[in-house]
């Protein structure tokens, strides 16, 4: 495959200034891609901390003869969001990729969990990747094109102690992901998603030191790079990426069990064909999985 270049094209990047964003907008620039490096700094992503914010990342990519826009507005609010894409619209004239990186953690015990931690992490992960992708998806539409990256987790996709709200937010993601792949399949819009395990500022009390090399955010960026991409095909899709491990994930039906007149102590006794997990399927929609079960029970 020849070289994947991104000349012409504009993307914005949230969650940019440091981890994977920032690796994100380094590659994507370093292809030609003009870059909105979007960030409100802070270690976990909140105004304040020792982290910096997304001038460093501009000032690299121009350095290294790219172009770049810092942007620093608040993705979990509607304001934040559409200024974001506005700006980028206006310094740019079109927008062709966004990646929904920016995350924070609030991460207790479901007992001890606050309204406050849940709708914290709620509205970064899950409303911040609705409101940027809703700001930019009539300009998509509109030019008949679109990428979108966004970023769910392996604690979503199969849950982890003490991480409800990260849990909640990153499944919702999944199923954000999978609605607008399919409203946007005939704007050739493809929206996919990554469930990234990385070593970056808001894990690294979690993995030992040694885990840095082996599972940098540069091991994560080639896939974001590909599904950024105009030649990638997949859309609606997940899948799970680290340390150079690259894996589809899927939402699968079992073959279940047809039982019309079923009582309590029935489902008891076809439990474990119930649970079978072979031969499944993979249903693309909402329509092929209805269809599968009317055509089982009519």
């Amino acid at each position: 495959m020849t070289d994947l270049r991104f000349d012409g094209r504009v993307a914005v990047v949230t969650g940019a200034a440091q981890g994977l964003g920032r690796s994100y907008a380094l590659e994507l620039a370093a292809r030609g891609a003009k870059v909105v490096v979007n960030d409100l700094g802070g270690r976990d992503g909140g105004t304040t901390g020792e982290a910096e914010g997304p001038e460093g990342v501009v000032e690299q990519i121009e350095g290294d003869g790219g172009v770049a826009e810092a942007d620093t507005h608040d993705v979990s609010t509607q304001e934040g969001a559409q200024a974001l894409v506005e700006g980028a619209l206006d310094r740019f004239g079109r927008v062709d990729i966004v990646v929904n990186n920016a995350g924070i953690l609030r991460d207790k015990s479901f007992k001890n969990m606050s309204v406050a931690d849940w709708d914290a992490v709620i509205g970064v992960h899950l409303r911040g990747t609705f409101l940027v992708s809703q700001a930019v998806f009539g300009h998509f539409r509109e030019h008949g094109y679109g990428r979108i990256v966004n970023t769910t987790s392996p604690s979503g996709l199969f849950g982890n102690f003490g991480q409800s709200n990260y849990a909640a937010a990153k499944m919702g993601i999944v199923g954000l992901t999978k609605a607008l792949a399919i409203e946007g399949a005939k704007y050739d819009v493809a929206v996919n998603a990554i469930a990234p395990l990385a070593y970056t500022r808001m894990t690294e009390d979690l993995f030992p030191p040694a885990a840095a090399a082996k599972l940098g955010p540069e091991k994560v960026t080639p896939l974001v790079v590909w599904l950024a991409h105009e030649d990638c095909p997949a859309t609606g899709e997940v899948y799970s990426v680290g340390g150079g491990r690259i894996a589809r994930v899927f939402v699968a039906e079992g073959p279940g069990v047809v039982l019309p007149d079923a009582t309590p102590e029935d489902i008891g006794d076809n439990w474990p064909d119930i649970n079978a997990e072979r031969p499944y399927v993979i249903p693309r929609n909402l329509a092929e999985q209805t269809q599968v079960i009317l055509n089982e029970v009519m």
